[in-house]
């Protein structure tokens, strides 16, 4: 195989990658904003906030992108 080839196969599984990783990838972006909201909202911190909505947004984004399929 050519370098191109491989290279190209590369790319194609990099973007079938992101492709299924799209909704853990959009839930964790989602959870981090309304995270650091209500953390800055309630006196918590919006940093605190934004990493606890990270992981919530991005295991409910898995969970959504699992049965969705």
């Amino acid at each position: 195989m050519t370098k191109r080839t491989i290279a190209a196969m590369a790319g194609l599984g990099l973007m079938v990658a992101t492709l299924g990783a799209c909704s853990t990838l959009a839930g964790a972006g989602l959870g981090a904003g309304a995270g650091a909201a209500v953390g800055a909202g309630t006196g918590y911190g919006a940093g605190k906030g934004a990493l606890i909505g990270t992981g919530v947004g991005a295991a409910a984004g898995a969970i959504y992108g699992a049965t969705k399929k």
